[in-house]
């Protein structure tokens, strides 16, 4: 497969990766094979002199993937029901990364178990508008974390699939965390119906 990012790609600095993933395409396959793309639409930085990373503090079992070399994944749980999904950036032992806050998906996942109601229904593109929402619509939690975004491990990135100008990119204020959080470390496809709200 060659049309794929390979870790070299990711291995620069958190913020410079963070704006590039937009347009990118996320792509999982299932067991069954099944697959499904989602174009990242918003992305945040987190870098290890960030109060707000979760490496600010040094490593520890929770967060070492992030301490892995670029082009691994970082998965975490938050408020003991939500996964997250980062990427790993720069090289072994720094610990920064990319959190995935949204994607716009291409099909429905399978057995995606959301509320059925007429708010759903009539804005499918809200399936994956959050990093919350992403990982149950995918079905990532943290047996993929510390794994290489490769096709063997049914997680991998793909860039993208046409030109974005630098003016379709919204740069602003990360959002939901209480410190650092006047860093302008978060990226939007502007005017997206997918990116998540605060």
């Amino acid at each position: 497969m060659t049309n794929r990012i390979e870790a070299a790609w990711c291995d620069r600095p958190a913020i410079e990766v963070a704006p590039d993933l937009i347009g990118c395409t996320l792509v999982r396959q299932f067991p069954d094979g099944l697959l499904v793309r989602g174009m990242i639409v918003e992305s945040e930085a987190y870098a290890p002199d960030d109060p707000a990373c979760h490496a600010y503090r040094g490593k520890t079992s929770r967060n070492a993937a992030m301490f892995k070399s670029a082009g691994h994944s970082y998965v975490y749980l938050i408020y003991g029901l939500y996964h997250c999904l980062n990427v790993v950036t720069e090289a072994a032992g720094i610990g920064s990364a990319v959190l995935i806050r949204a994607l716009d998906l291409d099909a429905m996942p399978p057995d995606l178990e959301i509320k059925q109601s007429a708010q759903n229904a009539q804005k499918p593109c809200r399936i994956a508008a959050g990093p919350g929402k992403l990982c149950r619509a995918l079905k990532i939690d943290r047996t993929l974390n510390g794994v290489v975004y490769h096709p063997d491990n049914g997680l991998w990135l793909e860039p993208r699939a046409k030109a974005i100008s630098s003016a379709e990119i919204v740069q602003t204020t990360r959002i939901g965390i209480t410190k650092a959080a006047e860093r302008p470390w978060r990226w939007y496809l502007k005017g997206h119906p997918a990116v998540s709200r605060q």
